[in-house]
């Protein structure tokens, strides 16, 4: 379902965390937007998402002990929210919070994005400071028995009138600062709590109807996964996207598992509402996870990877830092055929699936034109082939058309036999052949 009008097909963008971790400041945002705006815009590219810890000081100076210092110093109002650390974040003083960044952002042409954590501040918690528009105070809405249990920074917020405020008011401010597009962590499956998984069901709800409160069109990313599936109506119901796999790093048992979430999840796609397989890490990332460090996928890996993630319909978080990526990972971010499967009109299904090869394709519910995609995931060099006629039999009336006029291999440019009965070829280890047909 789509419940805004906004979000009518899979966001495409950046986020920091794949690189900078909790360290990004507002010169490397920007130097990344420009780049965005220079390169990649044109081709559907627009979010610019600055991820965890945005508030806190001294981020990164404990790495050896810490990912995330125990109660550190954070940026904070007077109403418990949240503001940007002011040594990452200059233009942010005088109370003009992320304002000034997102202004820059929007003359580029983009849209701007932050990342939070569920919940309220324990630090305002303990200091009782007010909910704005309520006589309640943060530490009568925090519930400390609802943690996180990797960062440290926030309580759970009880399901309450007052917890609705404090919601309200945080969407409020974002929206005067002109956030399109939040990410909120520890919400999507709370992991700390092995029996309750889904703990935040009711936070999911309030940040869905602070957000149209604010009156400005936000997308809502749920983080991290793997999501429940059982909860998927839940999911659409109330957010935008929603992780269906833990943090994604760029080797090939994580992008191999990747192949079991998409076939679990793939009925769940639609327009506004998308299942996240997770950020790309691409080109270079990890600074400040001890080292910088090129993508450790293969070139055929990665190609795997975007086909993937587009012929399932997944969004596109790109973690590189954009303004060192090379010739041929900018190559992968323009092909035009790949991201014309990102259009919305698409519905896409996977043929078959076993240990050693998996086959995919989606059909153009308007036009019928129609993607194939064979995956080799085995080791070695293998042949996979597929039907059209395995292809049409996921369609009912017709839909996927059994000829075309013309086949073409996105990646390679390879043309193919447009009457062919069948798609195969011998794939390189962890290959794959995107074949467009229309």
């Amino acid at each position: 379902m789509n419940k805004n009008g906004f979000a009518t097909r899979p966001p495409m963008g950046w986020n920091s965390y794949d690189y900078y971790d909790t360290n990004v400041t507002e010169k490397d945002v920007l130097a990344n937007a420009e780049y965005m705006a220079k390169n990649l815009k044109q081709y559907g590219w627009e979010y610019i998402v600055v991820d965890i810890q945005w508030y806190a000081y001294n981020t990164a100076t404990m790495r050896d002990r810490f990912q995330y210092i125990p109660f550190g110093k954070n940026e904070m109002d007077e109403y418990g929210r949240l503001l940007p650390c002011l040594d990452k974040f200059p233009s942010s003083a005088n109370g003009a919070g992320f304002k000034p960044l997102a202004d820059k952002i929007h003359d580029m042409g983009l849209k701007f994005g932050i990342h939070i954590m569920r919940g309220i501040p324990r630090s305002a918690a303990e200091k009782h400071l007010p909910i704005l528009g309520s006589d309640v105070t943060a530490d009568m809405v925090a519930d400390p028995s609802s943690i996180c249990g990797w960062n440290p920074d926030m309580y759970g917020v009880r399901d309450c009138e007052a917890g609705q405020k404090y919601y309200d008011s945080i969407l409020e401010l974002y929206a005067s600062w002109g956030v399109d597009y939040i990410k909120c962590d520890d919400i999507c499956n709370t992991n700390l709590y092995r029996e309750r998984q889904y703990s935040a069901r009711h936070e999911i709800e309030m940040l869905h109807k602070a957000i149209v409160k604010c009156g400005r069109p936000i997308v809502l990313s749920l983080s991290p996964g793997p999501a429940l599936i059982e909860e998927a109506w839940h999911y659409e119901k109330y957010a935008n996207m929603w992780r269906i796999t833990d943090d994604f790093w760029d080797n090939w048992d994580t992008l191999n598992y990747m192949f079991d979430r998409c076939e679990k999840w793939q009925n769940h796609v639609s327009c506004g509402c998308y299942p996240d397989c997770d950020m790309l890490p691409l080109g270079k990332v990890g600074k400040h996870f001890g080292a910088e460090r090129d993508c450790l996928f293969t070139r055929e890996e990665q190609k795997t990877m975007m086909s993937l993630w587009c012929i399932f319909g997944s969004p596109l978080m790109l973690g590189a830092e954009m303004t060192q990526m090379d010739d041929w990972t900018v190559s992968l971010l323009r092909n035009e055929q790949l991201l014309n499967l990102l259009n919305g009109d698409f519905i896409s299904k996977q043929v078959y699936r076993d240990k050693k090869k998996c086959a995919w394709c989606s059909v153009n519910s308007k036009t019928q034109e129609s993607y194939v995609a064979i995956f080799n995931l085995m080791n070695e060099t293998q042949e996979v082939e597929v039907s059209v006629e395995e292809c049409a039999s996921m369609y009912q009336d017709g839909v996927f058309p059994v000829n075309c006029k013309e086949a073409v291999e996105i990646w390679s440019n390879e043309t193919y036999d447009s009457n062919a009965n069948s798609f195969k070829s011998e794939l390189p280890p962890h290959g794959v052949k995107l074949i467009r047909r229309f």
